[in-house]
């Protein structure tokens, strides 16, 4: 549910990236904010264990344009990928506008997807929200490694209802911002459409 801030002119969105721990969430926004122009960002906050797993969220507004006048603010959000903490996915779902889900490619990691994926579907069923409605966009990450899973089999597994994907290495930014274009045109189309 987008926030519209009249005073300011801005149109406020929110995305979110969920995936299992280590897939590469994190690395996804800080390529991004590292690649963004200062002016059009915020201060990115990452909260960190010891392990460098993110426990809480990172936080990047991105401006991308205007609708009808308004100002389009973009906040990106990382979800923990550990179980343990699905109290903060939960709130950090709340009011969401667009979800990237990250999947780590390696074929060692598919059970993992899987139980993320499903959890991300009960969480946003839990606040009224269908994955299959909601601007959704999946990412195969980490595909410069020889232990990754044939695209075929992740699309099989990992996205039944064929939604755009995207392969990527985070690290090197390889399909970063494509992602991230696509799932903010489909959050624009969806504000357009008035959703």
């Amino acid at each position: 549910m987008s926030f519209i801030n009249y005073s300011s002119r801005e149109i406020n969105c929110k995305i979110v990236y969920y995936g299992p721990g280590l897939c590469g969430k994190t690395t996804n926004l800080q390529y991004i904010y590292n690649k963004t122009n200062p002016d059009a960002k915020g201060k990115m906050i990452s909260l960190a264990t010891e392990t460098e797993r993110t426990l809480f969220f990172d936080f990047l507004p991105l401006s991308l344009g205007e609708i009808r006048g308004f100002k389009t603010r973009f906040h990106l959000y990382t979800v923990p990928g550990q179980v343990f903490y699905d109290a903060s996915r939960k709130l950090i779902l709340k009011g969401v506008d667009g979800v990237v889900f990250v999947a780590d490619s390696q074929i060692e990691r598919m059970e993992a997807n899987i139980e993320s994926l499903d959890n991300l579907r009960t969480n946003l069923a839990e606040q009224g929200y269908d994955l299959d409605k909601i601007p959704y966009v999946v990412q195969y990450n980490k595909r410069d490694l020889s232990n990754a899973s044939p695209i075929a089999e992740l699309e099989e597994v990992l996205n039944p209802t064929k939604v755009a994907n995207f392969e990527a290495v985070a690290t090197i930014g390889t399909g970063v911002f494509d992602t991230l274009k696509a799932v903010a045109k489909l959050v624009l189309t969806e504000l357009k459409r008035g959703g």
